[in-house]
Parts: C-alpha cells; structure tokens; sequence
C-alpha cells in the first residue's frame, strides 16, 4: 500500500532518536534519497512480500502483526515517535532471504519517513562500517550457534532415546532367553516323565484320558483368569491342602504354577476321577510340566511381542518409512513417544492419558511433531524432578473450533512470571548451566508455528503447568499442492 508523499524535513527527521547523531550533510542525503509519505488507517505492507523500504514513524500509531494458523496476532502497538520497521536486515544482502518479517498497518493517519531498501543498505555500510561488520558477525554468528546447538541436543536426544530403548528392549529380550533355557529344561523332563508313563502297564484307554486331560489342560492355561493377590493365595493354599491330601510330593511348590495356569480343586478333582490312584502322582507331575511349558511358551510370545512393539514404536517416532508430509493420528505419535521416553520419564512419575479418540488425523508433518512433544516432555520430567522427583504428567487431545488441541499438563515447580515471556527465546533456559541449550522451546516454537502454522502457549502456577499446543485440522492450498 502506497501513502502520499510530502517534503522531507532535514530538521524533523534528525529530531528523531534513530537519527539525532547524524550531522546536517548526512540528514540531507537522508531526505534527498528517502521521502516522506503519509498513510491513512489500513496496511502498509504484508508479512511475506519482498522487504523493499525501511519505515521509520514520525507521527501516528502503528500494529504491528505476525501470521499464527490461520490469524494475525497482534505483537506490537506504539505511537512512539522514531520506531522503525520494514527492511531492517538490508545490509545482509542476498545472503539472507529479505522479505518484511511482519505485517505492519496504521490505525489512525501516519506519516513515516520512507528509506527504499538499496539506499538503506548503501547507507549504514558507507557510514557505519563497523557497525555492519558488528551486526553481521552477531547475526550470522548467532544462526550458526543455533545450528550447532541444535544439532547438538538432536544428537543428545537421540542418545538418550537410544539408551532408553535398548534398556525396555533388554528386559523383553533377557526374559525371552531366561525362557527358553527354561523351557528346554521342561520339556527334557516332560520327555523323561511320558517316558516312564509309557513303561506302565497302562491301558490304551487310561493313556488316552491321560492326553486327553493334557489337552484340556493346555486349553485351560490360555484362558486363566487374572487373580488378585488375596484370591491367588487362597487359591494356592486350597491347591496345597489337596495335593497333600492327596499325597502328591512338594505340593508346595506345584500349587502356585496350577493357580497361575487358572487350575482350581475341583479341576484337579475331574483328574483324580479321570485316572486310578497309582497312577495319580505321575500324571500330576506330567500336567505340572505341561502347565509350566504352556506358561513359559506365553512368557516367550509376550516377551517377542514386546520387542515387535518397541521396534513399531521406535518406527513410528522416527518416521523412517513414511512420508515428511501427510495425514497423521496425533495419538500414535504421542504414544510412540511416550513410549521411547518411558525409561527416561520413570516409575515415579503417573503417566495419564486424557484423550479424544474421536479426532481425525491431521495434516503435519509427524517426525517433527514428535520432536515437540520430546522437548514438551522433557521439560515437565525437569519441572517434577525439581519438585523431588515425584508427580503426575497428563496428556490430553481436545478439539479447539477448527483445531486440535495437544496438552502437557505437569504438577512440577511451575515457571516464574518473569520468564514466561522469555520461554520460547532462543538460547533462554532456566535448567542448570550445562543440562539446557535454550532451544529446546524454540525449536518447538517454529515447528509449530512456522511449518504447520499452529499456534503453542504455556500457562504455569506451582504444581500446575500447562503447554497447549493448537495444531489446524486442516492443509493449507499450498500445502495440499
């Protein structure tokens, strides 16, 4: 949007603090290659479009706004004479891509005085040499410590993941071996016992119902109910008493196995009915080992699907075999997250999961999504680690109008009212030197933000914590493209 032009005052314009250094033959050359224009209530220029002029305001108010999702939200209001705006990294050249950061619109008539681009960049590096030089080293110095940090905590995360998943992989993996050398002991000695069952002058009949019941048996172990602690142990002295009653060595320690496989007295009973009494003792022993191979097989087949699980999940949170871009269920990639970080989050910390199952998949892109809801975690461990180590971590998905709400909610020590504002800064950190780079929320930030064009907040009391991300259920066209 284009204002009407007036003279440019030498006097005026070296009044203002930007320019009140300046000597009388520098404020000339100001005002014979810039001008002065006056804008009525409206926009002056739009975030995204090339950077061309560097404004600087002489008289009026002026907003300034930054594109969040789909609205414009307003980050700064001022009728302070001198404020500026505009193509202010001009001195950078073509090595930094200039367009307006923002967009900036006027609420009552404005005049600015107006500086195009090119002059503006001509200028501070004919007149401030040093200056530039300054500002580019801080500037690009201070992309390129973003860069290395970042790298550097992606590659401590992925440390920290990696040790995290290979500790839930051991205890699978261990269980699985510890198994099946058991297992190969059962079933040696299970050979051994049907061996000295076949020695018996048994009937064909009697070694029928003897197999018989060993099938039943097996059936029954995969069907055993889960039992609470008071009821097993009663069940295990009912099964000890009969046993014994019943002569059978070590009843002692053949209950617990029975109970566990979901055998009760008047299974054990139905046994007893089923063979002759010499042979009793014998058949008890080989259904223990069927029971104890039928158990150790389940234990084999949790443990393996386990390991599957982890490896779907460790899948899952590093996207390796799906697409950057595409349709995503925010609950997946918060489980597989949770998930990865489980051995990091701890037993002492409650894990609650409050979600709406009824929300569609979104537009995103999930291994950075994954990201943000690492760092998000991370920060609330921190938070209730700092309060002693104790404390609840809820997770809930709600829709919010035309977006999906993601919320971290954490009873740790909460974030100061002075730091709030500061958060999502890059390089800020309340963590001790050396535990935080400062860019964990800012990285956060400008995914969420800059590439899926959602917006991301904190509210924090003590033991009250809560980072809400809003993520749009919807592409944009250019996305979509």
């Amino acid at each position: 949007m284009s204002g009407r032009s007036a003279p440019c005052d030498p006097q005026e314009i070296g009044a203002l603090f930007l320019f009140e250094k300046l000597t009388p033959e520098q404020l000339g050359r100001l005002c014979s290659e810039g001008r002065v224009e006056r804008f009525e209530p409206g926009p002056v220029y739009t975030e995204g479009e090339p950077a061309t002029c560097f404004y600087v305001m002489l008289e009026g108010s002026v907003v300034l706004y930054r594109r969040v999702g789909g609205d414009d939200v307003e980050v700064t209001r001022t009728s302070q004479r001198g404020v500026y705006a505009g193509s202010m990294q001009a001195y950078l050249g073509d090595r930094v891509r200039q367009v307006y950061n923002n967009s900036m619109r006027v609420t009552e008539p404005t005049r600015f005085f107006v500086l195009p681009a090119d002059t503006f960049a001509g200028i501070m590096q004919e007149w401030f040499p040093m200056a530039v030089h300054l500002l580019e080293g801080l500037f690009f110095g201070s992309k390129s410590t973003q860069r290395a940090i970042g790298q550097r905590e992606r590659l401590l995360a992925l440390g920290s993941l990696s040790a995290g998943l290979t500790h839930e992989l051991n205890n699978p993996a261990a269980a699985a071996v510890r198994a099946t050398a058991t297992l190969r002991e059962r079933v040696g000695k299970m050979r051994h016992k049907l061996a000295v069952i076949a020695q018996g002058s048994y009937s064909p009949e009697v070694m029928a119902r003897l197999v018989d019941i060993q099938e039943r048996t097996a059936e029954r172990v995969a069907k055993a109910p889960a039992l609470s602690p008071l009821e097993a142990s009663d069940r295990e002295d009912a099964v000890t008493d009969w046993l014994d009653d019943q002569g059978i060595p070590e009843g002692w320690r053949i209950a617990p196995t029975f109970v566990q496989a979901g055998l009760d007295v008047d299974w054990l009973d139905q046994i007893a009915a089923a063979v002759d009494e010499d042979i009793l003792p014998n058949a008890i022993g080989w259904l223990n080992y069927t029971v104890e191979t039928e158990l150790l097989m389940d234990e084999i087949n949790d443990s393996t699907t386990r390991i599957s699980h982890l490896v779907d999940a460790a899948k899952q949170y590093s996207q390796l075999d799906r697409a950057p871009f595409r349709h995503a269920d925010v609950h997946e990639l918060l489980d597989s997250t949770l998930l990865m970080l489980s051995g990091k989050i701890g037993k002492q910390i409650e894990v609650v999961k409050d979600y709406d199952r009824s929300l569609p998949r979104i537009p995103a892109y999930p291994a950075e999504l994954n990201q943000v809801w690492t760092n998000l975690i991370d920060n609330a461990v921190a938070a209730m680690n700092s309060a002693g180590g104790e404390g609840t971590l809820t997770v809930r998905t709600a829709p919010d109008h035309d977006r999906l709400l993601v919320e971290f909610r954490d009873t740790g020590v909460g974030i100061p009212a002075e730091d709030r504002g500061r958060i999502f800064d890059p390089f800020f950190t309340t963590k001790p030197v050396g535990e935080g780079t400062g860019l964990g929320l800012d990285i956060s930030w400008r995914i969420v933000v800059n590439k899926h064009h959602g917006s991301i907040q904190v509210e924090s009391e003590p033991g009250d914590t809560r980072f809400q991300v809003l993520l749009p259920l919807t592409a944009l066209e250019e996305e979509s493209a």
